[in-house]
C-alpha cells in the first residue's frame, strides 16, 4: 500500500542527509563483507516504499548530525526496502513483519539487536549503543528473562521488541508481565493487540482469559469485531497452502459460515485471493479479482481506493483496468484530498497518457505535501518528466 500515517540493487544509492547518516550502495553480500574486515556491525534501516514512519525516520531523524555522527562512526549502513530485490529474501530471513524495523547484524550476517518503529534522536542514538554492548542486546535481554527478572517495565519492553517477530516468546513474555501487573491500561491492551496474529497465537490466549479486563477500556462490540478479525485472519492462513498456492474454498466456506453470511464469506475470501496474488505476482488473477471487488465502490474508504489505483498503476498495464483506477483514485480524492492521493492521480493519468491532468495533479500533490512538511520529491521527479 502506497503512502500512510520499508531496484535492480536493493541498495537505494548512497544517500548523504548532509551531516547525516551515510547508506552503503552495494550487495548485502559487500556489506557483510566490509563488516566483517572493519570489525563493526551492520545497521539495517529495512523499510517499505509505502511505509509513513519509515519516510518520518528519512526526514527527520536520519539527517541529523549527531546520529550521523554515531551511525557513521561505528556501524555499516544499509537502507533496504524488505519488498523488492534482495530485500525479499532477508525479510524472512530476519523474520521482519513490521516498518521500520532496524536490524543490527554482525560479520557473519547474525542478528545481534534490533528495534522498530518511529524512534526521536535520542533514543535512537541509545538504540545504537544497545546494539553495541553484550549486555544489552536483545539476544542478553532474552536471557536475563530466562533468568526469571520479573520487573514489569523490563517485560514490557522486552515484549514490544519481540511482538512483531517472535509472538511464542512474546507470549511468555506478556504472561509474566501480566502476572506482575493484573491491572491492564490502555497501553497494554493496544501493545497485546498489535501482536496477536492468529488464534493459535500464544497471545490469543491472554487475549480472551483477559477479556474482562479488556472490555474496561474498549468497548463490548469492539473486543468481538477484534475477536472476529483474528478468527477470520487464522481460516484465511489455514485455507492457504503456499506450497502449492491453492486455496481450500470448502474449508474457509465450512468455518466461515459458523459466523458470517454466505455473501459476507465469498467477498472476503475473493478479497483474499486478491491480495495473495498481488503477492505471488499473479497480477492477471489479481487484477480480474479487483475489477471484480471494487464495481462498485462508493461505500470504500479513501485509503482504500488509494491503495488500489496504486496497485493498479505499479503493476497493471491493461488501458480499461488503468482507466479505472484513475474513478478509484478520483474518488479517494473526493472522499479525502491529500499528497498521497492527489499522486496517484497524477501518474495513473501520466500512465494512460493523459499529461495535461498528471500535470495538474501533480502541481496539487506536490503543493499538499510541502503544506504538511512531507517529501515530495518522487512526484517533483514525476512533474520534470512531463
Amino acid at each position: 500500500m502506497k503512502k500512510l500515517a520499508i531496484l535492480s540493487s536493493i541498495f537505494i544509492g548512497i544517500l548523504a542527509f548532509g551531516q547525516g547518516i551515510k547508506f552503503e550502495d552495494t550487495s548485502f553480500a559487500s556489506v557483510v563483507a566490509k563488516a566483517k574486515k572493519e570489525n563493526k556491525l551492520i545497521f539495517i534501516d529495512a523499510y517499505a516504499s509505502w511505509c509513513g514512519p519509515c519516510k518520518l525516520m528519512v526526514k527527520n531523524i536520519f539527517p541529523l548530525k549527531d546520529v550521523g555522527d554515531y551511525y557513521n562512526a561505528h556501524f555499516i549502513n544499509a537502507k533496504i526496502d524488505m519488498e523488492k530485490g534482495e530485500g525479499i529474501d532477508l525479510a524472512k530471513k530476519y523474520n521482519v513483519k513490521a516498518f521500520p524495523t532496524y536490524l543490527f547484524i554482525n560479520g557473519n550476517g547474525e542478528e545481534v539487536h534490533r528495534t522498530l518503529g518511529y524512534v526521536e534522536e535520542k533514543d535512537f542514538i541509545q538504540f545504537a549503543k544497545d546494539a553495541e554492548d553484550p549486555n544489552k542486546r536483545l539476544t542478553a535481554l532474552k536471557q536475563k528473562f530466562e533468568n526469571g527478572e520479573k520487573d514489569p517495565e523490563f517485560l514490557k519492553n522486552l515484549a514490544d521488541l519481540t511482538i512483531y517477530n517472535d509472538a511464542e516468546f512474546a507470549g511468555k513474555v506478556l504472561d509474566r508481565y501480566f502476572m506482575a501487573k493484573p491491572n491492564l491500561d490502555k497501553e497494554d491492551v493496544q501493545m497485546l493487540l498489535q501482536g496477536i496474529q492468529s488464534t493459535e497465537s500464544p497471545l490469543y490466549k491472554i487475549f480472551t482469559d483477559k477479556k474482562e479486563d479488556i472490555v474496561k477500556i474498549l468497548p463490548a462490540e469492539k473486543y468481538d469485531m477484534i475477536n472476529k478479525n483474528i478468527k477470520m485472519n487464522t481460516i484465511v492462513k489455514k485455507s492457504y497452502n503456499p506450497d502449492t498456492k491453492t486455496w481450500s474454498d470448502s474449508y474457509f466456506f465450512a468455518e466461515t459460515q459458523k459466523f458470517l453470511t454466505k455473501e459476507e464469506s465469498e467477498k472476503i475470501l475473493k478479497r483474499a485471493k486478491a491480495n495473495r496474488a498481488l503477492k505471488n505476482k499473479d497480477i492477471a488473477t489479481y487484477e480480474a479479482l479487483t475489477l471484480e471487488l471494487y464495481k462498485d465502490y462508493a461505500a470504500s474508504s479513501s485509503e482504500e481506493l488509494n491503495a488500489i489505483a496504486w496497485n493498479f498503476f505499479e503493476n497493471v498495464n491493461t488501458k480499461s483496468s488503468l482507466e479505472k483506477a484513475v474513478l478509484w483514485a478520483q474518488e479517494s480524492v473526493k472522499k479525502s484530498e491529500n499528497s498521497a492521493n492527489t499522486d496517484t492521480l497524477a501518474n495513473l493519468y501520466n500512465k494512460v497518457g493523459d499529461k495535461k491532468n498528471a500535470k495538474v495533479w501533480a502541481e496539487k500533490a506536490i503543493a499538499l505535501a510541502k503544506s504538511t512538511g512531507e517529501d515530495a520529491s518522487e512526484t517533483e521527479k514525476l512533474l520534470k518528466s512531463l
